[in-house]
């Protein structure tokens, strides 16, 4: 090695003490925040000591406009990717100046804006997440690199699993760094895990995998920049296992009772600071005098910090429920409340297809992908001839991995793109509702409306003859029940076209919830109409007697029960109310009056918990419509047979909507 070789080494030697002192100080300092009677900082802590050396050593690696995502004991991430340490540790103490304005707490902080993703409090999540900005990087023709960090105890976690694959199989340009301290936070990971290196799995991706010494920020430094390098040159990700001790419990009330004093005695033996101030002091690149200065000088800008936060002012209660979505823009009455008669006819699949055909003309940033959506065109065909019109870089195929789609979403969503993924049943978005729930619908309210993640969840539910209890079920009121998600149903041609592209122009994640049932029934699109905003219940039909209200599958047949009734004298109107959320109180109180305050509200999924519940109660709090008389008709709670004779004895039929409607009028006129 040459002189001036040698002596950038010491230099960056140097410098990354100095960082990792003031990490361990900060965390020292946040640890006995959350402690006596005064604690700034409350609920559970996880603190990165012993860690320090890896994201002190990878940011050093990194250019500045790379990404970083972090495991949710990442406030040494936090600082090395440039968030100031006043606006963590206000963070962390719940203050109002804090990253997130006490939002986030210790676990998940976020900033997207100084290319910190955020930290995760979901173990392994947050591996999908740097997919999906890793794949806004190619998307856009960068060579910018995303690293994740996670610890050993994620690698046995099912999303992390997936998003390996993912990555594997589009040659991502992430950097995966586990930092292994050897305990899957109270459970010793070589109890679980029967593999001398972690390194080793990666192997079985098709990645390269390294095991380094996760206390020395150089060896750290080096290995990513040689992942970086090999991710830009569109090499692929790279595993890099670091190795470290973990000198303080999982969390900040952990006394590690379950901890063997000998293995504690190892981690002391081990700590990068100890022994990178060894190093210097042997090397004689400083005396001991200049390392304890440096130590006395991170404590005291830490105390410094500590006592300027405890003075700062608490969040105002006022702006707690600010950000959860964006403001909606007003729904135009003719498009909210008129079909079209102008266009061409489509059958509904045809709709969606023409739908995402449009935006991908229309937006460069857009991107098409799921489960055999690329090249087979999806299995109902959604997506049909797409990749030959737009090439597959911009609609292809995934693994058969739920929880790396959606995460792929949140992240590249997060990141410039505009994703619409295809989940290809509703029932197997189970496997990763946390991307969704977890991740897409907090992060306009963590950034506090800085950044929202514009991203589509097409799916398609409900039973149809032969489809199993795994294939039928109904999941809108689950969805609709999450602060931050927008869903929409569209029960005709019309809307699957119109709705997806108001979901698309949309900046909150949306799911539109698609009827494989009506995929073949047809109507009239007018394929130039403007893009309307999100929101806005349709009348279908007009009537005076009682409101016949639903969405998706059940329309038809709600249509159908009004044209029975309206042969027994008795004039129903039909309100699609398209989107739960948000929900058009407005259209369905002024229909309601319209109707004498008669309402039977119809929905496939099954009654107990179904929204027809949550419209029912909307109505009945508000007094000014009362007295209200009210029906429910839903499929029976009940699992889905794949039987048609037995599904018709469950599922809402017109039959029990006309049976409804007129037991409910006729109880009013007698």
């Amino acid at each position: 090695m040459t002189q001036e070789a040698t002596k950038e080494n010491s230099e960056f030697l140097l410098d990354a003490y100095r960082r990792m002192s003031f990490i361990r100080s900060f965390e020292e300092a946040a640890l006995r925040l959350t402690k006596g009677d005064d604690a700034q900082i409350v609920g559970s802590a996880h603190f990165c000591a012993g860690q320090e050396a890896v994201p002190v050593g990878t940011i050093a690696a990194l250019r500045a406009d790379d990404q970083v995502v972090a495991t949710y004991r990442g406030h040494g991430w936090a600082l090395e990717s440039g968030i100031e340490a006043r606006a963590l540790l206000a963070e962390l103490c719940h203050k109002a100046d804090g990253i997130n304005g006490g939002r986030s707490g210790s676990a998940l902080v976020m900033a997207p804006e100084q290319r910190f993703l955020g930290e995760n409090s979901i173990v392994g999540a947050g591996l999908p997440i740097a997919c999906g900005a890793a794949l806004a990087s190619v998307s856009e023709g960068s060579d910018r690199v995303v690293v994740v960090s996670f610890g050993d105890g994620a690698t046995s976690q099912g999303a992390a699993h997936e998003a390996l694959v993912f990555a594997a199989s589009r040659q991502l340009p992430v950097v995966f760094i586990c930092e292994n301290n050897g305990w899957s936070e109270m459970t010793p990971t070589s109890s679980i895990v029967k593999v001398s290196r972690l390194a080793r799995r990666a192997l079985g991706y098709g990645i390269q995998g390294i095991t380094i010494d996760g206390a020395d920020p150089k060896a750290v430094r080096d290995s990513v920049e040689a992942a970086a390098a090999r991710a830009r040159n569109g090499e692929g990700p790279t595993l890099i296992e670091c190795v470290l001790p973990r000198l303080w419990g999982h969390y900040n009330r952990d006394i590690e009772h379950y901890r063997p004093k000998e293995d504690r005695k190892k981690a002391k033996d081990k700590d990068p600071l100890l022994l990178l101030r060894e190093r210097l002091v042997g090397q004689g690149l400083v005396a001991t005098k200049d390392v304890e200065a440096i130590d006395a000088q991170a404590t005291a800008e830490v105390a410094a910090l500590v006592d300027e936060v405890r003075g700062l002012a608490a969040p105002n209660p006022v702006e707690a429920r600010l950000h959860v979505v964006g403001e909606l823009q007003p729904v135009p009455k003719e498009v909210a409340n008129t079909g079209t008669s102008e266009g061409r006819e489509l059958t509904y699949i045809q709709a969606v297809n023409h739908a995402l055909r449009r935006e991908l003309q229309d937006r460069p940033e857009l991107l098409v992908f799921g489960e055999d959506v690329g090249y087979a065109g999806g299995i109902f065909g959604a997506s049909r001839d797409l990749q030959k019109e737009f090439g597959a870089d911009r609609v292809f195929d995934t693994p058969i991995a739920e929880s790396a789609i959606l995460g792929a979403a949140v992240g590249s969503a997060m990141c410039g793109r505009r994703p619409v993924v295809e989940i290809m049943w509703a029932d197997f978005m189970l496997v990763a509702l946390d991307q969704l729930i977890n991740q897409a619908a907090n992060i306009r309210y963590l950034t506090r409306g800085k950044f929202s993640a514009p991203m589509v969840v097409r799916t398609q539910q409900g039973a149809t003859p032969g489809s199993c209890a795994q294939h039928s079920q109904s999941l809108e009121a689950l969805l609709a029940h999450i602060p931050g998600l927008r869903v929409g149903l569209p029960s005709c041609p019309e809307d699957a076209y119109g709705m997806l592209r108001a979901a698309i122009a949309d900046a909150d994640p949306c799911v539109i919830i698609e009827s494989r049932a009506l995929y073949q029934t047809k109507g009239i699109v007018d394929l130039d109409a403007p893009t309307s905003p999100i929101g806005g219940a349709c009348v279908r039909v007009e009537g005076k007697d009682v409101l016949l209200a639903g969405w998706g599958s059940v329309v038809p047949k709600m249509i159908e029960a009004a044209e029975v009734l309206l042969k027994h004298g008795i004039h129903a109107a039909v309100l699609d109310l398209r989107w739960l959320a948000p929900l058009d109180e407005e259209a369905i109180h002024k229909a309601l009056a319209q109707c004498g305050r008669r309402i039977v509200v119809v929905h496939e999924a099954s009654q107990t918990g179904g929204f027809g519940g949550e419209v029912i109660t909307r109505i009945l709090e508000s007094s000014k419509y009362l007295p209200v008389q009210f029906r429910r008709v839903a499929s029976l709670d009940s699992r889905m047979p794949a039987s048609p004779v037995l599904q018709s004895a469950i599922v809402p039929s017109t039959a029990r909507i006309v049976d409804a409607a007129r037991n409910l009028v006729g109880e009013v006129l007698m």
